[in-house]
């Protein structure tokens, strides 16, 4: 079963085919793991897991094209539909939306996930960010993932 924080109906207003979310840097709606992998060869991706029935994901828009913008070329920013995506709502397990996360690597077939407090884990649940928060806290997790990216050089 799905919860959500802060959304109490869904609705039928989906589309139907992958886009970008248009602002002053790109976020780019994934629809498979490929795209994800894909990015994750040029810097961390944050990624965000919602859908357009939920007010607190529709409420995130903003900041996540602030944050593309702001670490345009360095992280990639990423958003999913679960309803468009169900396969990638459930291999991260999504119960709650919107649920946000930072991925830094693959190692081993597992992706290396950012936490909140600096550390890096293989286990998503220790590194994700539930419900709307603000932007500082993705910019800190972001900072970190930058960090760890710099020191694996």
């Amino acid at each position: 079963m799905l919860f959500t924080a802060g959304c109490t109906e869904k609705t039928q207003e989906n589309s139907t085919s992958p886009q970008i979310i248009q602002g002053k840097s790109d976020v780019i709606e994934a629809t498979q793991l490929g795209q994800i992998n894909e990015s994750l060869q040029k810097g961390p991706v944050l990624l965000k897991l919602g859908a357009e029935w939920c007010g607190p994901c529709q409420e995130m828009k903003p900041t996540l094209k602030e944050l593309a913008a702001e670490y345009g070329g360095r992280v990639t920013v990423m958003s999913v539909d679960i309803d468009q995506s169900p396969k990638l709502a459930d291999y991260f397990e999504v119960i709650v939306v919107p649920d946000s996360f930072v991925i830094v690597g693959i190692e081993n077939g597992e992706y290396v996930y950012m936490q909140e407090d600096g550390n890096l884990s293989k286990d998503r649940f220790k590194a994700r960010i539930l419900k709307l928060k603000d932007k500082e806290l993705f910019e800190r997790v972001l900072d970190f993932a930058l960090q760890k990216k710099v020191k694996a050089k």
